[in-house]
Parts: C-alpha cells; sequence; structure tokens
C-alpha cells in the first residue's frame, strides 16, 4: 500500500489550504518574522511584492501557505508555495522575488533545521529500510503531498493554542522532518546531510567561513584544510554554492554587517570592521552593489518593512534573517 498513488480529493486539498493560510495569517499579525514559543519556528508575512533579493539563508525548511516564493540559483528555478516547500541543508546565496499584497499576504512557515533531530529520523530510517540514494544538493524544492500537508495542519492548529504548541508542537515539527525525509527529495536531502565525499568537504569549509569570516581566510588555507588541490577546490565549491569562495566570504560578511546595522544600531564603518573590512569605503561599495541600496537605504528598508528577529542561538550559521 505505501508505494500506491496517493488519492485525494482536490476540493478537499483546497479547503486544507485555505484552512492553513487562515490559521498562519492569525498566527503571523505582524509582517516580517513572528516569533513563536518554539525557537526554531518563525511565521512570515509579508504585504508586498519583492524583487531580486539577495538571500543567505540559514538551513531550513520555507512552507508557503499562501503566495509563491521563487528563488534563483545560477540557472536554477526554485518554486516554493502551496505544492512545493524550499529546504536548504547548506547556506547558499540565491536571490528571491515574492507575490505579495496587502489584500492577498504572503505567508510563510520558516523551520530552522535541527541537525539533531534529522541525523536521528535518518538513523532510524536506515535502520528500518531507508530510502534510496540520491544526489546531495544545497537546496531543493519538494512536493507539498497529502501526508506532509497534514502535518503542517495539525502544526498550525497547535501552535493556535499555547499548552498545545509547548508540548506536542516538537513531537508534529519531528513528523515534518519524517515527511520531507521520506518524500520526493528525501534522498537528496539525506545525502547532504550526511556530508559524504567532495560535497561533505565544501560543507565543512562553508562552516569554517562561517565560523570565521571577520578573519583573513585564503583560498589555499581553506583547500589544504578540505583535502583538495586549490584547483579541485573551486571546482566542487562553485558546484555546492554557485559562487567562488572568495566571493561567497564577501557575501557572508556582508549579509552579517546588514543584520548587524539592524539590530545593534551601529553604523556602516562600525559593521564593516567588524565583520572584517580594513576599508570602509570598499565595503560601502560592495554592500551596494550587492543589496542595490547604501547601507544607510537598506537598513531604512528593512526597519520600515520587515520585523527582523534575533538571531538564532543554535544557528552555526550567518544568514539573511
Amino acid at each position: 500500500m505505501e508505494n500506491q498513488p496517493e488519492q485525494y480529493d482536490p476540493q478537499a486539498q483546497e479547503c486544507q489550504r485555505q484552512r492553513m493560510a487562515a490559521l498562519l495569517g492569525q498566527l503571523a499579525p505582524v509582517e516580517g518574522y513572528n516569533l513563536t514559543v518554539l525557537p526554531d519556528i518563525r511565521f512570515l508575512r509579508s504585504n508586498r511584492p519583492l524583487k531580486s533579493v539577495p538571500v543567505l539563508y540559514d538551513p531550513g525548511i520555507v512552507i508557503v501557505c499562501q503566495g509563491k516564493k521563487r528563488g534563483f540559483f545560477g540557472d536554477q528555478t526554485y518554486l516554493y508555495d502551496e505544492r512545493q516547500c524550499l529546504v536548504v541543508s547548506v547556506p547558499v546565496p540565491f536571490t528571491m522575488e515574492t507575490d505579495a499584497s496587502e489584500q492577498e499576504p504572503l505567508l510563510a512557515i520558516y523551520m530552522h533545521l535541527d541537525f539533531k533531530i534529522a541525523a536521528d529520523l535518518m538513523l532510524q530510517i536506515d535502520q528500518l529500510g531507508g530510502v534510496a540514494s540520491g544526489k546531495p544538493q544545497g537546496m531543493m524544492s519538494s512536493r507539498m503531498d497529502r501526508r506532509l500537508n497534514d502535518s503542517v495542519l495539525r502544526l498550525l492548529e497547535a501552535m493556535s493554542r499555547s499548552m498545545e504548541a509547548e508540548i506536542i508542537g516538537p513531537a508534529l515539527v519531528r513528523e515534518i522532518y519524517f515527511r520531507i525525509l521520506t518524500g520526493d527529495q528525501g534522498p537528496s536531502m539525506r545525502a547532504a546531510l550526511g556530508m559524504h565525499g567532495q560535497f561533505g568537504k565544501v560543507v565543512r569549509a562553508l562552516r569554517r567561513i562561517h565560523a570565521l569570516y571577520q578573519q583573513e581566510l585564503s583560498v589555499e588555507q581553506l583547500a589544504s584544510e578540505a583535502g583538495m588541490s586549490v584547483p579541485a577546490f573551486h571546482v566542487h565549491f562553485k558546484a555546492v554554492t554557485n559562487t567562488t569562495p572568495m566571493q561567497y566570504l564577501k557575501s557572508t560578511r556582508l549579509h552579517q554587517a546588514r543584520l548587524l546595522m539592524v539590530r545593534n544600531s551601529i553604523t556602516a564603518a562600525t559593521a564593516s570592521a567588524e565583520v572584517g573590512y580594513d576599508s570602509p569605503s570598499q565595503f560601502s561599495r560592495e554592500f551596494k552593489r550587492l543589496f542595490g541600496r547604501s547601507p544607510r537605504e537598506e537598513v531604512k528598508r528593512m526597519r520600515a518593512e520587515f520585523a527582523v528577529p534575533p538571531a538564532h542561538a543554535a544557528s552555526i550559521y550567518v544568514s539573511s534573517h
């Protein structure tokens, strides 16, 4: 029975999606990120369209209950809407656009990826027969099938009641992980989180960049620590991130500087020094090249349009939020 195609009433499916959107609309009353009693879960509302926004997501799962997001990674487009969720296993820079309005806001769930939960589930899945192997990917769209939709709806219902949110919310989050790990993109996600082969070496290099982005890091140093020649490291790094190691380091510094300015109300000069820039003028030029605005203009925009949550204490990566 497990392998038979799902039989699902389209009308029932649409009613379910409307219920999910209604619940999330109540749970995310403020534009931007709305924090919850579960530190790994945030609810997002956006009342305006966004075009060509540079993004560096912390590893996580983005489930859209109303509206559409599109991510552009090299020559690939990732659609995540009511039918596709986005899974980010390693932080890769890409650009994003959304369709949203006051009348029909974008409503989404962001789940910070808990590697311990994922590893525990992967071990159990393997012990019980596992799923097919796949090619590791840093970012993937995964189909929102009936079982996953059911799990998400139960999570939103639980999050609407404070006691249920704290007591059974974590179990429902684990259930969503299980649905994705055993779904269409489960093999690719499991391969990515397994960190084997050249992909795993690049991921470890990414973690080092995020841990030491304020310091002077060279390609030669990163390649040596990854156990690769410099040319091989360049090739495998770009295959995972669609950029070079030094461009990735620069992007990480700029994303972190933007968040520091928004969260801590510091100047561009102070932020540039904190993320490893020697020249504030160089920082300002590269910041505007990436975000399309000066540091002052971008900080003003973010404060006006989005509620930016505090940094995630468990994260080992810099991100856009």
